[in-house]
């Protein structure tokens, strides 16, 4: 039922901004120092290829690439295990795989990134992010967080936040909200690892 309004409430944000919101996230990036730290070589980003209303990020994908930034993006190997990430650039062919969302080749190199762009239904200012209820990008965060720093960035439009996100155990925080209109660091240091740069 939450999920059934917060996917209805992204449609209709999707429909009403469209190309606009892609557009502002690359802006917010690019000018928040925190998050322009990271455009970086040594630095691997983890995007997504957007599907149905999620907003897309493919022009921030290829603002990182033009910087010289590695992507990779996931790849749904089996149910109720973490995601893994295949090094990806821009124009790369790509294959279809689970749920329908596009992947990489299985030869493209696997690769840990140490930033990842999330998508999500929802969000509210304490970092807690609605997924689709899977539980694959909180299995991921969490092993990718037990083997060192990575950051975890929700993107979102600005119309996804709520007051509270239900918390359930294993649900993992994020330490960036990213949307067309700002990009914000959770202030709690107790959520995870934190970028350079950043308050």
């Amino acid at each position: 039922m939450l999920r059934a309004a917060a996917r209805a409430d992204r449609d209709a944000l999707q429909s009403g901004l469209g190309a606009a919101s892609a557009t502002g996230l690359v802006a917010r990036f690019s000018s928040t120092p925190g998050l322009r730290a990271l455009m970086s070589p040594t630095n691997t980003i983890a995007g997504y290829m957007p599907i149905g209303s999620e907003l897309d990020c493919l022009p921030l994908l290829n603002r990182l690439d033009q910087a010289g930034v590695p992507l990779c993006l996931p790849v749904v190997i089996e149910p109720e295990a973490p995601l893994i990430f295949r090094r990806w650039v821009p124009g790369d062919p790509l294959v279809t795989g689970s749920f329908g969302i596009s992947e990489p080749l299985a030869t493209a190199p696997d690769v840990s990134p140490d930033a990842l762009l999330v998508p999500m239904l929802a969000f509210d200012r304490q970092g807690n992010r609605l997924g689709y209820g899977g539980g694959y990008y909180d299995r991921t965060l969490k092993a990718l967080r037990a083997a060192g720093p990575v950051i975890a960035i929700g993107v979102a439009f600005a119309g996804q936040l709520r007051d509270k996100v239900p918390v359930a155990e294993g649900d993992q925080p994020l330490d960036w909200i990213l949307t067309e209109i700002g990009a914000t660091p959770i202030a709690d240091g107790s959520i995870g690892p934190r970028p350079v740069g950043t308050p």
